[in-house]
């Protein structure tokens, strides 16, 4: 008998300890969209159609630029490239993502940076027109700009 109290008691703690642990969950966050597509200008490296796909989670989020367009001009190691992705804030101001996260890539290839971390709050809406994208390859900056907002439209945060 004894066996099955304390049994039955742990069951009720573990209980009690799930449901105090879902009470303080962070609550599921979402980014709309998800993906937008830009045209970014790079100078000599190349331009041309981008992808930004971005995530959440709370006030954390990440975007992840890829582009066929633009190109590698060297080749690069995996997490060699420095990048900073300055985002338009909707009524003013700028958000940025930052990292040094890369694929490796031949040269010539097609470029991916991110994910790229940053701090949103809920209700930021965020567009690549008016900011810009700089990567330091070796030393070299290599600057991107968009000469128009990415559609279907700037990312909402949740």
């Amino acid at each position: 008998m004894r066996g099955t109290r304390t049994a039955t008691g742990a069951a009720l703690v573990a209980g009690a300890l799930a449901v105090t642990g879902l009470a303080f969950a962070p609550t599921a966050a979402a980014v709309t969209p998800q993906s937008a597509t830009i045209t970014a200008s790079c100078g000599i490296f190349g331009g041309g159609a981008a992808t930004l796909t971005a995530t959440q989670s709370g006030t954390s989020a990440a975007i992840t630029l890829t582009s066929t367009a633009i190109k590698a001009p060297v080749a690069v190691a995996q997490d060699s490239i420095t990048s900073t992705l300055t985002m338009a804030k909707a009524g003013g101001g700028s958000t940025v993502f930052s990292g040094k996260k890369n694929p490796a890539m031949a040269s010539g290839a097609a470029v991916s940076v991110g994910p790229l971390p940053g701090t949103v709050a809920s209700g930021d809406s965020l567009d690549a027109y008016g900011g810009s994208l700089k990567m330091v390859i070796f030393g070299v900056t290599v600057t991107c700009t968009t000469p128009a907002k990415q559609s279907p439209g700037p990312f909402v945060f949740d």
